[in-house]
């Protein structure tokens, strides 16, 4: 069916159904109900067209945005999966995850002006789906075989993108992750019920196809050393992440029943797989019928108190020391936790965890917002003698993650990093400071947004080209 655009006139923004609160809440399934067709193309045909299109502009991809709903507005399905994955590698992946009202709906001129923004994430997953169902999404074949290869270390969003451009590129690529699976925090540290596993599953077994070889259960440094990857490709790329949790900083932060988010997380997907893991069996990491206190205010902090209500929590609160307005999260994950269940103590931070070998509660004071800080956020102040208690089984540490010792883990002194410890990479090429050696993601950037890495890997992948093209060019002479 072929739709004029501009519709917002006569049509209201509609966002996906979700299953009703009580009942996602009992599994981990996506809580979204996928767009029909003629809802995606009267969704799509809201869009004004802008001459100038924030939505693109926002975007860490710089997603040809009016272009694709256009396209699906008019029908041309098959075109429009072609202008959205000409600039994402995944973008049924950032349809489902992307925080869209942070980045392109937030900055929706029709969301600007009250009318309701265009819901983009929604119908770009939609695209993709449809795109898969009718076969038009292939491999990562190259049209010529290049002698060249590269080794990506990482096989999260970073490292995968720049397996898939490298590969079209036609370069020999090989990516070795020390999980045993691919796909990063995609399949490890984002739930189902907003990214279900098979969704991942299928890119990398499409990147298997296209004849990227993919390398589980091997960790540089202690299977293959960094010197024997170097020696075996003719460029390197690093993507792995970071994955260190950030300190409490109080008094009872090593009590037993306190644990980092990504453990917590990493511990519930791989049962969700099917793995065993023991330390949910024996209900270590299991909030089944415990009281939960998760703080931070992060989108890893709305997984972990969405995940500890599936998992049958007694009680789960969310300690933030700022108020809702001024969180780093998505609000609309703030709006789902609230819907299924889940407490939020607002501006409100730990002085302490509470109990006797094992953790029993949460000591916390209230705060106000004071003077702005460099970054121009409020800084928050203690009110003196507002403290409480939460009670507490299970305490969940959702404060961010740092990165590990890259150098030491790798044996690589040489490996120059930045006083934040990320590897350090030249802003324009990617390289390291080690020749032939490019790091990509959030290694480089601090932890950041699944979208941030896809952009940087295909980045990181489009400098490594012209290294390897400058360097053949050099033996050839």
């Amino acid at each position: 069916m072929t739709r004029k655009m501009l519709q917002f006139i006569r049509l209201h923004q509609q966002a996906p159904d979700k299953r009703a609160a009580d009942e996602r809440a009992q599994d981990f399934g996506e809580i979204s109900v996928a767009f029909d067709d003629d809802r995606a193309g009267a969704q799509a045909s809201r869009c004004e067209q802008c001459g100038i299109p924030f939505c693109q502009i926002a975007c860490p991809v710089a997603n040809n945005i009016p272009d694709w709903l256009m396209l699906t507005a008019t029908g041309r399905m098959e075109e429009a999966y072609a202008a959205s994955s000409a600039t994402n590698t995944f973008p049924e992946i950032c349809g489902r995850i992307c925080p869209q009202d942070r980045l392109c709906e937030g900055n929706c001129v029709l969301e600007q002006s009250t009318h309701g923004g265009v819901t983009i994430g929604a119908v770009e997953k939609y695209i993709t789906e449809t795109a898969f169902e009718n076969g038009w999404v292939k491999p990562p074949r190259p049209r010529v075989e290049l002698t060249q290869s590269v080794g990506i270390v990482g096989g999260g969003p970073g490292g995968l993108a720049a397996a898939d451009a490298l590969r079209r590129m036609g370069y020999k690529v090989t990516v070795y992750d020390r999980h045993d699976r691919m796909g990063g925090l995609l399949i490890y540290g984002i739930p189902g019920f907003k990214l279900d596993k098979s969704v991942v599953e299928r890119r990398t077994k499409l990147l298997a196809e296209g004849g990227v070889e993919l390398k589980t259960g091997i960790e540089i440094g202690r299977d293959l050393s960094f010197a024997e990857l170097r020696a075996r490709h003719d460029a390197v790329l690093i993507a792995t992440g970071v994955y260190k949790a950030r300190a409490l900083g109080v008094p009872g932060d090593s009590l037993s029943g306190v644990h980092a988010a990504l453990d917590y997380l990493i511990a519930s997907n791989k049962v969700g797989l099917g793995d065993t893991v023991p330390a949910y069996e024996d209900g270590t990491l299991n909030a089944a019928g415990k009281d939960v206190v998760v703080i931070g205010g992060g989108d890893t902090a709305m997984d972990c108190v969405r995940t500890a209500i599936r998992q049958g929590a007694k009680s789960v609160k969310c300690l933030y020391r700022r108020d809702r307005a001024n969180m780093p999260g998505s609000q609309r994950e703030v709006a789902n936790a609230e819907e299924e269940g889940v407490s939020f103590e607002w501006m409100a931070a730990p002085l302490a965890i509470e109990g006797s070998g094992k953790v029993q509660g949460v000591r916390a004071v209230r705060m106000h917002l004071g003077v702005a800080d460099s970054s121009g956020r409020q800084t928050p102040v203690a009110i003196e003698g507002s403290d409480f208690t939460l009670p507490a089984d299970l305490v969940i540490k959702a404060l961010g993650f740092e990165p590990e010792d890259q150098q030491a883990l790798f044996g690589a002194p040489d490996l120059a990093v930045t006083r934040w410890g990320t590897v350090w990479a030249d802003e324009k090429t990617a390289q390291t400071s080690i020749d032939g050696v490019f790091a990509a993601g959030d290694i480089v950037r601090g932890a950041s947004l699944v979208v941030w890495a896809i952009k940087d890997g295909r980045d990181a992948a489009a400098s490594i080209d012209t290294y390897l093209k400058a360097k053949a060019t050099r033996a050839a002479e």
